[in-house]
């Protein structure tokens, strides 16, 4: 079943013309459209299904700083401030807090792994707090089990993937830009090796500047102009229960089940890492450049199934833009969740917490997770089409750094100075073998 999700009402009318066209809205897309549109540029942000409807909604919603690679750490820092300015400038609910997230396990080099992590974070600036097992204890009573320790971060929080990207869409439209849902864009045209226009369901936008936060679909539609984007999409299975529980944490992560209070007073749990990855063309072609990491995951990873065989969302055709695209066929990716894995969770859940034991299922979804070889996405201009600046790969990390991705994504685009260093997100590092060092955390 689809994950829950705020509908919003967007515009009916495609512009003739824009500074700057952003193709998917999600997260990523939508806040990248925000901060163009609040620079006072003509923005037109397309939609092929409903805004948020792929795993902007679908995931935990954590807003984290806590074991994330150093290259995305500033990012992460700086979107947390932005989280809350958002709210206080738009006047909208995205659901975020600084609710702190806590860690616990007994493993001795997972512990290790996040001491050392915390060593590096302290260094620029980050607060976490190693837990002692007498602290860990404390902070995990809900589950009436002794620890080995574990991990609080206190500045870190959470947002409501439900309500937060279309909270910014709206923010989008009341600066002057435009949202169009149900329009797919089809394609890109070029004048003098250079964008000029994006193809859309709908018709034509001319434009000098087209973003690609496409998700999942990206690596399928750099295909369509030519670029090879290494991308591969792990299918990875969610479920909520009711509210009612009481004392509980509003976050908790263990090595078997983690989970995060829903706005609702409810639950979303889930496996952390755990997916399965669905046998496509695409994931045949760029099988070998992802290989380490699976290796490194094959204990979480499962073969999944074969439903993009027939789709088209990772096939390695080629679109007609005359004619409908496999986008226009799946407005909206919403694959079926692994009951193997749902039972599972809830055991687990339940093992955790007893005080989850009568606690009604509400629901169950799946979403694909689009990620790079390194773990880290793509942010930048392409060499090889001028005007098309790359969104993507944000490899499960997207929803809370969305807020600092946009702004970034917004600078690059505009010309202005940074929020952070854009170097190491730059798409080129994927252009040879040696695509950078893989995430350790």
């Amino acid at each position: 079943m689809p994950a829950p999700l705020t509908l919003v009402e967007t515009t009916p009318d495609l512009p003739a013309a824009a500074d700057v066209v952003v193709i998917g809205g999600g997260i990523i897309g939508s806040f990248t459209a925000y901060y163009l549109a609040r620079r006072g540029l003509k923005v037109a942000l397309l939609e092929k299904g409903r805004i948020a409807g792929e795993q902007s909604s679908r995931n935990w919603g954590w807003c984290r700083q806590q074991n994330r690679d150093e290259r995305e750490l500033p990012m992460a820092t700086k979107s947390l401030d932005l989280w809350e300015r958002f709210a206080v400038d738009e006047g909208e609910d995205t659901g975020f807090r600084r609710c702190g997230l806590l860690y616990l396990s007994n493993d001795e080099s997972e512990l290790a792994g996040w001491a050392r992590w915390g060593e590096f974070a302290r260094t620029v600036g980050v607060k976490t707090q190693m837990l002692s097992a007498d602290q860990a204890a404390q902070h995990g009573r809900v589950t009436g089990k002794a620890w080995r320790g574990g991990v609080f971060s206190p500045t870190d929080g959470i947002a409501d993937p439900s309500r937060a990207a279309p909270a910014v869409a709206r923010a989008v439209m009341r600066h002057g830009g435009t949202v169009h849902q149900a329009c797919a864009a089809r394609g890109v045209e070029t004048e003098g090796g250079r964008l000029s226009a994006v193809v859309t369901e709908k018709g034509t936008i001319r434009t000098r500047i087209a973003v690609l936060a496409g998700g999942a679909w990206a690596s399928s539609f750099c295909r369509q102009v030519g670029i090879r984007f290494p991308q591969a999409t792990i299918r990875q299975t969610v479920l909520s229960v009711a509210p009612g529980a009481s004392e509980l944490p509003d976050t908790l992560h263990t090595a078997g089940v983690s989970m995060t209070r829903r706005s609702d007073g409810g639950y979303t749990l889930a496996v952390s890492g755990r997916g399965r990855v669905d046998l496509t063309p695409q994931f045949f072609r760029f099988a070998p450049q992802f290989l380490p990491m699976f290796l490194r995951r094959w204990r979480n990873l499962a073969p999944g199934r074969l439903d993009g065989m027939s789709s088209g969302r990772e096939g390695l055709g080629r679109w007609q833009l005359d004619k409908p695209t496999p986008m226009e066929r799946l407005r909206i990716l919403d694959p079926a969740p692994d009951q193997a894995l749902v039972r599972l969770t809830l055991q687990r859940a339940v093992e955790l917490v007893p005080a989850l034991k009568e606690r009604a299922m509400t629901a169950a979804w799946a979403g694909y997770v689009d990620s790079t070889p390194d773990g880290v996405p793509g942010i930048g201009e392409t060499a090889t089409l001028p005007g098309l600046v790359l969104a993507a790969g944000f490899s499960g990390h997207g929803f809370g750094i969305g807020p600092g991705a946009g702004h970034l994504i917004a600078d690059v685009v505009s010309g202005s100075v940074p929020l952070v260093d854009p170097t190491p997100y730059h798409p080129d590092r994927f252009r040879s073998s040696a695509w950078g060092k893989v995430a350790d955390f």
